[in-house]
């Protein structure tokens, strides 16, 4: 990989799943040497995604749960056409909602994260080993 890019392994335990990789976008603008600029933290995955947010173990609980009630409901109304290929129609959605990748500034080499900010890698269609891809600029 060239300066400044990294890639870490994140492995999900579970179909929906949360997994806090802060640490992981910490060592990589660590071990870039820049002192300000932009981490862009992306995930190569369509049924994955990325999201910032306190790492409280009731929100979790509740990221989980709005992922779950916004898009199931749709599948019990009316079957997915995608579900007919892969039965993952719902992971796919959800992660166009959510998205895969975030640009988080850089100063004094390190992350500008709010007080209770992490990183979080969304599992919707688990459990899989995914890749979290960091560029530090």
């Amino acid at each position: 990989m060239a300066k400044g890019e990294f890639e870490f392994t994140v492995r999900t335990a579970k179909r929906l799943d949360l997994v806090n990789v802060t640490r992981q976008l910490d060592e990589a603008v660590r071990e870039s040497g820049v002192e300000s600029g932009l981490a862009v933290a992306f995930v190569p995955h369509a049924t994955c995604a990325l999201v910032l947010n306190e790492d409280e173990a009731g929100l979790r609980q509740d990221m989980l749960r709005l992922v779950a009630e916004v898009i199931e409901p749709l599948r019990k109304a009316k079957p997915f056409a995608h579900d007919r290929i892969d039965d993952n129609a719902a992971a796919h959605l959800a992660a166009i909602l959510l998205q895969p990748s975030l640009t988080i500034p850089v100063a004094g080499g390190r992350p500008v994260l709010g007080t209770w900010q992490q990183l979080f890698v969304v599992e919707l269609d688990g459990p899989r080993s995914r890749t979290l891809r960091v560029t530090v600029r």
